[in-house]
């Protein structure tokens, strides 16, 4: 095996990494998300990618958005966008439009969602506080649920009696027996209160996860979980549940740390009188340490990616790979409508990956060679990359001559026979 090293001291760095010489495997070409070739045409089937505007769109985050989207076009069924900021205080300005920003750059397109509308709106939970409202009404009304009027002082006092002797610190449920005037009273006071679902006394709960079967969650002490808050708005567990619902939605994709919040989720369906949809609970992503990937972990996410220079179609060839693959198709190299058309539930696998940045840098090599064969998709980098250097390096002195679109396109052509080439 041969390498080749180019100078590498700018953003677009993944054009001169020291590229290991692979065979390059071609496209299949002819797959459009919207043909007839799906293997299970399915309309019902409703899938949502539902993100808090707390962040930069981070790789776990987009790899549950490309695999709610992989399977929707799979099966001929529609993806949402739905926005989840019911927690305030966590909100990042502008971050919602960076996410719609870095879906597009992805070619995520939804088919529903708060920018362009759809029968099943509003798609941002915030302008949907009275469906809420209306929602832990029932509960009340039904006995599933109850107001607690307990002050942060109290719930710490228990918090701490428990703990001190040895007991899992759970909420005690003193609000749950209040009569009807004691709760008049303290509502006719505006005394600030949150709601409570009324939770089983089951040691256990039998769950099912579309990835690892039937699964008993074991419960050390069952809570009262708050669904609604004293700031007017709902807990994930009633929200996600009620707009699921409302919405159609047929299969959840999200993160297994969700998983010990699955038995919450059944109770609050069973006591809707609602079938819950499948859940597919991805496995985390992890560093090559064995460590968490977390929001934390720096240059994670999509932002950064894009402004070291990689390719769109790249990152998504790369973050499909990540915890899937297709079974019986030995090819890596894909784009988005290929990894549609192979896309299947079955072939997830419930172990944890870990993302290695090389294996990024290969499949970025191997998208740049299809763009350099494709003079549509060569004439686009081109022109990304002229506009790039441009930026970069027009105020240092370089030579302009460098920026012009047919020098970079001699420049990507002749990387692209290295790339592609064999040694005897």
């Amino acid at each position: 095996m041969m390498r080749v090293s180019f100078p590498s001291r700018n953003i677009y760095h993944c054009l001169s990494y020291r590229l290991p010489v692979h065979r390059v495997v071609p496209y299949k070409r002819g797959f459009s998300t919207t043909s007839a070739w799906f293997a299970n045409v399915n309309p019902q089937v409703r899938v949502r990618f539902a993100p808090s505007p707390t962040g930069m769109l981070h790789l776990g985050g987009l790899r549950t958005a490309l695999f709610n989207y992989l399977f929707a076009k799979n099966s001929g069924g529609r993806f949402i966008l739905r926005i989840e900021d019911t927690d305030q205080s966590r909100l990042v300005p502008g971050a919602y439009e960076k996410l719609l920003g870095d879906l597009k750059w992805a070619g995520l397109s939804c088919d529903e969602g708060p920018d362009i509308g759809g029968s099943h709106g509003p798609y941002i939970q915030s302008q949907r506080l009275d469906i809420y409202k209306s929602h832990v009404q029932k509960l009340l009304q039904k006995g599933h649920a109850y107001r607690c009027f307990c002050t942060p002082e109290r719930l710490e006092s228990v918090r701490m009696a428990k703990k001190r002797q040895g007991l899992p610190s759970v909420y005690d449920g003193s609000c749950r027996n209040l009569d009807a005037s004691e709760i008049q009273a303290h509502l006719e006071s505006n005394q600030p209160h949150v709601v409570r679902f009324k939770s089983c006394d089951a040691s256990e709960t039998v769950v099912k996860d579309e990835l690892r079967g039937q699964m008993a969650i074991k419960h050390a002490a069952r809570e009262d979980f708050i669904i609604f808050k004293s700031d007017g708005f709902p807990t994930y567990h009633l929200a996600s549940v009620v707009d699921d619902h409302l919405m159609d939605i047929s299969h959840v994709f999200r993160g297994e740390e969700w998983l010990m919040s699955l038995d919450k989720h059944q109770a609050l369906y069973a006591a809707f009188g609602w079938t819950s949809p499948r859940f597919v609970h991805l496995p985390l992503l992890l560093n090559p340490d064995n460590t968490k990937l977390s929001k934390r972990s720096g240059h994670a996410d999509c932002e950064s990616f894009k402004a070291q220079g990689y390719l769109a179609d790249a990152l998504v060839n790369f973050v499909a790979f990540l915890g899937w693959s297709p079974s019986g198709n030995g090819n890596e190299v894909m784009g988005l409508s290929e990894l549609a058309h192979e896309f299947s539930i079955k072939d997830i696998n419930i172990a944890n990956p870990k993302v290695f940045p090389q294996k990024l840098r290969w499949f970025n090599q191997q998208h740049l060679v299809k763009h350099c064969d494709d003079p549509v998709l060569r004439a686009r980098l081109v022109s990304f990359l002229s506009d790039g250097f441009r930026r970069e390096y027009s105020s240092k002195g370089s030579e302009s001559a460098r920026f012009e679109p047919t020098y970079i396109e001699k420049v990507l052509l002749g990387m692209k026979v290295i790339m592609t080439c064999k040694i005897p």
